[in-house]
């Protein structure tokens, strides 16, 4: 009986000792051919400085490979692995060195991300996660540089050390690319890229739509980044070699922790720890103005510099709740009527007045002519969304992006017609009527059968300003 009881005890301590070599201690720095990670294992790079394994971001119920700053009390994920795939189980998820990769395995053993590189197969390649927040792949039987690097692959985050480069020979770029919002990784619409040409770094909106740019790089600042002049942080950096360009920085002090993100708010921002207060600090960010940031509010909603930043235009409505619950208002907004264009009882669209609107850039100009045909023209075409008539006419015949209303003391912008139903408006309430809200935002429906034109209405306008400044009274046309 006792040699029956020995030989359990012995063959349980074998397999506890085999258990143990395949997968990973707290502490570690390494994934090796023989480990792997999985549910709330670790590995913490040497200085103690980065630590990676599995995260659920904000609200998610996701898991993802991340990295983060280990001394840091709030979890701050600086790269993630499976941006585009997540697991739903961590516990039986695994990251492991697989025929020369590394890679991520789901709950089904089905692959979700991988470093996906030539290799030789060796049982000598590992993964290593390095005290400057660099993930690498490399092959311990030789001194050849790393086979993989997560520098080479960044997601939202610029560490110092780090670089956003330019490939001079591929003509590739690598991007610093925001999440779709705080509880998704995906890549969101906004991304920092290297203009080679000028020297300069640009934000980009939907990889198209340049919105900023810092200015050219002059050996020591930005020309617009002035700010630069007082940096006693940064140490900033620029080479340019046949096969690429690229910035780079480093810090003066390396016990400060710091980062730059591109963030979901489409700004590029400085962020450094300070263990006093235990928290981030906003060292710097651009544009400054949210509004400034390229279609922040996505289609058909205007843009404000204050809470809430978004407004859906009237009888409009979020695209989606919970995109909108995230912060994430890309998606903009959406009819609350599909347009009548072309309805078969005969019934019209009208349109809806904005005075000192910044107006969309993507507009089309038609033949010169009065402001009632530059109406005509929009509502006779079902694919046209608004128009605006000063001594032209423009239109647009798609989303309306990147809107925001100046206030009245403000000079700018001008007044755009946005197409909408009928059948939105009220019964009670005129297709000519010219109502002045609480916010001092007239509205003005327009109808083309009507005998009354935009200019004669413009004079109305004009004189409803006037009035609301001295009447309290006013009625409010939101709905």
């Amino acid at each position: 009986m006792d040699i029956k009881n020995n030989s359990f005890l012995l063959l349980s301590l074998l397999y506890l000792c085999f258990s143990l070599n395949t997968r990973l201690s707290f502490g570690a720095d390494t994934i090796s051919a023989n480990q792997s990670l999985s549910g709330d294992q670790t590995i913490i790079s040497s200085g103690g400085k980065f630590k990676l394994g599995f995260f659920k971001p904000g609200n998610s119920s996701n898991y993802y490979i991340g990295m983060w700053f280990n001394k840091v009390s709030e979890q701050t994920v600086v790269w993630v692995a499976n941006r585009e795939k997540e697991v739903t189980d961590k516990s039986t998820a695994e990251l492991k060195i697989l025929d020369g990769n590394l890679v991520l395995v789901n709950e089904s053993k089905t692959p979700v991300w991988s470093t996906n590189i030539s290799s030789s197969k060796s049982n000598s390649v590992v993964a290593v996660l390095q005290d400057d927040g660099n993930l690498i792949l490399t092959d311990r039987s030789n001194s050849t540089p790393p086979l993989w690097q997560s520098f080479d692959n960044p997601g939202n985050t610029w560490l110092p050390g780090s670089k956003i480069s330019y490939n001079n020979v591929t003509k590739t770029k690598q991007l610093l690319t925001s999440w779709k919002s705080l509880d998704d990784p995906t890549p969101g619409l906004y991304s920092l890229e290297l203009d080679p040409k000028e020297k300069q770094y640009i934000i980009r909106y939907n990889r198209t739509e340049i919105y900023w740019n810092t200015g050219a790089w002059n050996g020591r600042i930005f020309s617009g980044v002035p700010e630069m002049r007082v940096n006693y942080i940064y140490n900033f950096s620029y080479e340019e070699k046949h096969n690429e360009s690229y910035f780079t920085y480093s810090l003066y002090d390396d016990t400060i922790k710091s980062r730059f993100i591109m963030d979901v708010s489409g700004q590029i921002k400085q962020l450094t720890w300070l263990d006093t207060l235990d928290q981030w600090n906003l060292f710097w960010s651009q544009p400054r103005k949210q509004c400034e940031v390229y279609a922040f509010c996505g289609p058909f909603a205007t843009c404000q510099e204050s809470l809430p930043f978004c407004i859906c235009l009237d009888y409009f409505r979020h695209s989606s709740e919970t995109d909108w619950n995230q912060n994430d208002y890309s998606g903009g907004c959406e009819r609350k009527t599909k347009s009548q264009c072309g309805d078969a009882n005969g019934k019209k669209d009208v349109f809806l007045m904005y005075p000192r609107m910044k107006v969309p850039e993507n507009s089309q100009t038609v033949a010169p002519g009065s402001a009632a045909e530059c109406e005509s023209t929009c509502l006779n075409n079902c694919n046209c969304t608004a128009y605006a008539y000063d001594s032209s006419c423009s239109i647009w015949n798609s989303e309306l992006l990147n809107m925001q209303q100046f206030s009245l003391n403000d000079g700018r912008g001008k007044s755009i017609y946005v197409r909408i139903a009928a059948s939105d408006i009220p019964k009670s309430k005129s297709k000519r009527e010219i109502l002045i809200d609480n916010d001092e935002h007239i509205v003005f429906f327009t109808e083309s059968s009507s005998s009354q034109t935009s200019s004669q209405a413009q004079s109305k306008i004009s004189s409803a300003t006037s009035q609301s400044k001295s009447t309290p009274e006013s009625t409010n046309s939101r709905s």
